[in-house]
């Protein structure tokens, strides 16, 4: 009897706990429910750290473009601009660049972002979309993109602190105030202008301040002599090299990432075919470059074709859903035509850019803001007024900022330094101490 009665309430006590978890289980929400949140996060994640490693491909292209003298100079400018993108976008640009119901011209919204809590339960999510945490960290790595492109134009002659100035000012403030025009739910979205993954948002806004930045640096002491352009070669064509090929791959991040959504089949798939044509445009680019130097100076030129790569991902940025295989390669091939008769202009108004980051990043993002409209996604006017838009706003904000602190700090470094090179004169370092030392 006692053993019976034993296992009678053995039974019944192992029931409950099933039958409690029976009961979660029918109360928790299924995959259908929660995957598109974890997939379109997970999409996030990967995205964010693929841009992330763009970074590393911009400090390694940048110090493979200048010479030897300043290498450790970019390094450590790559590394400062990206940790005060991050602090200041965490501290006012997320927010100021999303503001939810803003719908004009300018908004005013410095409030640090702040992430779910931790353990978030599904109820409490916002399973139409992703993360706070997953979309804060992927729109992270696109300001700090921006940021990189000023710093490779700026190379050699100016100073760093204000440059890091500048890009506390640009990082925090003009970029987000300008991405919320189209991201943000601004004007521009309403007026129609499209731009996927920032042609114009991201690489047009920082070809806009290294131009305004140029203007008021002005040239590397020798670059333009007697009527002629001097070359001045690079210190390491294979860290150029290997900075391109990084930044080639951290593009699939930048464009696949910017469907902002891999909930469905038809989201999945459209990623995928991102990456086909983001990947068609920087080949197309590359081979582009390599011909017309061919054909313009009798031989191919690595640092053009390396350009024209990039400028071929630029050019496919704003729109690389929507067009076929074969379309991509026109779009990415124009732009590797771009950069290869953009640069010799540059010089001959006596720009100097010294990694090539205006005609890849301004020009080529122009071109492929307006090759949109070629694809139906939206209008030739459309465009054109954003492209008017983002060019007034930055250029003149960045030349004021620029002007001001000229005025103020000084961003040239002194004639002797320049000459002895910055990395002595600004941070009593050298990249490559034994060859100075013979």
């Amino acid at each position: 009897m006692k053993t019976l009665t034993k296992i009678a309430l053995t039974g019944a006590l192992t029931a409950l706990p099933t039958l409690s978890f029976a009961q979660e289980a029918a109360a928790a929400p299924g995959f259908d429910e929660i995957g598109p949140y974890i997939m379109t996060t997970l999409l996030f994640l990967v995205g964010g750290f693929l841009v992330f490693w763009m970074a590393a491909g911009f400090a390694m292209l940048e110090a493979g473009l200048v010479r030897s003298k300043n290498v450790t100079m970019q390094l450590t400018k790559n590394m400062a601009l990206f940790s005060i993108a991050a602090i200041m976008y965490w501290l006012v640009g997320f927010n100021l660049m999303y503001p939810g119901d803003f719908n004009g011209y300018f908004a005013f919204n410095f409030v640090p972002t702040s992430l779910e809590p931790v353990g978030l339960d599904a109820a409490d999510a916002a399973l139409d979309y992703a993360s706070v945490g997953s979309d804060f960290f992927f729109q992270l790595m696109f300001v700090a993109a921006t940021a990189s492109i000023v710093s490779g134009a700026l190379a050699e002659r100016i100073k760093l602190w204000p440059f890091l100035a500048f890009v506390v000012v640009l990082t925090g403030i003009l970029y987000p105030i300008s991405g919320s025009w189209q991201w943000g739910g601004g004007w521009l979205s309403e007026l129609g202008f499209s731009d996927f993954a920032g042609s114009t948002i991201v690489h047009s806004v920082g070809g806009w301040a290294a131009l305004a930045g140029a203007i008021v640096l002005g040239p590397r002491i020798g670059k333009y002599k007697d009527g002629r352009t001097v070359p001045m070669p690079g210190s390491n064509l294979a860290l150029a090299t290997l900075g391109t090929f990084i930044l080639w791959l951290g593009w699939f991040g930048f464009n696949g990432g910017s469907q902002l959504a891999m909930g469905t089949v038809g989201d999945v798939t459209d990623v995928s075919r991102i990456f086909a044509n983001t990947n068609m445009a920087a080949a197309a680019g590359a081979v582009a470059a390599l011909i017309l130097t061919q054909i313009l100076y009798k031989k191919p030129d690595l640092t053009m074709i390396l350009n024209g790569a990039l400028a071929g991902l630029v050019s496919i940025t704003a729109e690389p859903l929507a067009p076929s295989l074969a379309g991509s390669l026109v779009i990415g091939a124009v732009g590797g035509v771009i950069v290869v008769i953009t640069v010799p202009l540059l010089d001959k108004l006596k720009i100097d850019d010294v990694v090539g980051a205006i005609p890849v990043h301004l020009f080529a993002g122009i071109w492929g803001t307006i090759a949109v409209a070629f694809s139906g996604s939206a209008t030739i006017g459309a465009q054109l007024t954003g492209i008017v838009a983002y060019g007034a706003f930055t250029f003149v904000a960045s030349l004021i900022l620029w002007v001001i602190l000229k005025a103020v700090m000084g961003i040239r470094v002194s004639e002797e330094d320049e000459i002895n090179g910055l990395d002595m004169s600004e941070l009593g370092m050298e990249a490559y101490p034994d060859f100075s030392k013979g």
